[in-house]
């Protein structure tokens, strides 16, 4: 577990010590060894917010004490943390800090800062975590898709279901399924899977879903809670532990079970693409 740990600190204190540059997912996601589809969801799991949301952060904080400490113009301090205009870094600061950059300069100005983060997990058992590994061969979704950026997309995937749920075009949704875009964004599926002999309804696309191993998870309970909380026990207590498997892909799929009388019989799953390491 610590060095994946390390790993994973060691990204952050990347992002510290590039927060004047600018900063790519890629390079980010890659100094964890994971790719920025896996990066960002573990990120936001054990960190409490995205990758873009704490870049924000700490470089609010520190324009903040530049402005108070130093005699640097406000347009001089905006270039340096990424903002092309005085304008907008002065609306990002505002949102941050309640005040203008103006009146932070200020004696007595009330600030916020925000410490940079150290990541520490302690596992003290806990819930039980039901999960089985197993090896499907390819299979085909068939679906409506829609792009989503990793800072908002807990707010408006959501609205993506209740807005289908309008207009089911024929689909049953049995699966939620994330693909990586581009590295930020991604596609999210409200798919099923798809039958050759059947025609595909208009407005519906496919897609391959590649055949390996997975790991399976099953959440029991209502939705979403019980999804949500099973994609916390997986990031912050499975993943840590795990040995003798590595994720694998830019995709992960959540998998709806028939509906039941009582909510608290609900079974649903989260899959987890890996592949088995070599043996040293």
């Amino acid at each position: 577990m610590q060095s994946w740990i390390e790993s994973f600190q060691r990204s952050i204190d990347f992002i510290e010590a590039h927060l004047n540059d600018a900063l790519d997912i890629d390079s980010i996601a890659g100094i964890a060894a994971l790719s920025p589809f896996y990066y960002q969801r573990i990120f936001g799991v054990l960190c409490g917010m995205t990758v873009g949301e704490y870049v924000r952060a700490r470089r609010m904080t520190l324009a903040a004490q530049e402005l108070c400490g130093t005699g640097k113009r406000v347009i001089d301090v905006a270039l340096e943390y990424g903002y092309d205009s005085p304008d907008s870094f002065a609306k990002a600061f505002q949102r941050f800090h309640g005040i203008s950059p103006s009146k932070a300069r200020e004696a007595g100005a009330p600030l916020r800062s925000f410490a940079p983060l150290h990541i520490k997990i302690s596992l003290e058992g806990g819930k039980m975590l039901d999960y089985r590994i197993v090896e499907k061969a390819p299979f085909t979704i068939m679906g409506v898709k829609r792009p989503f950026n990793s800072d908002t997309s807990y707010q408006e995937i959501p609205l993506f279901w209740k807005e289908w749920t309008a207009d089911m075009k024929g689909l049953k949704g049995m699966f939620g399924v994330c693909m990586d875009s581009n590295g930020k964004d991604f596609d999210y599926w409200i798919a099923d899977v798809y039958l050759p002999w059947l025609d595909i309804p208009d407005g519906i696309e496919t897609a391959v879903i590649p055949g390996g191993l997975w790991a399976q998870f099953k959440c029991k309970g209502p939705l979403p809670g019980s999804l949500q909380s099973v994609n916390t026990q997986i990031w912050s207590e499975w993943l840590p532990t795990l040995k003798g498997y590595s994720l694998v892909g830019n995709y992960s799929l959540e998998v709806y079970g028939p509906p039941t009388e009582n909510p608290e019989d609900y079974e649903s799953y989260i899959w987890i693409p890996l592949k088995k390491e070599e043996s040293k």
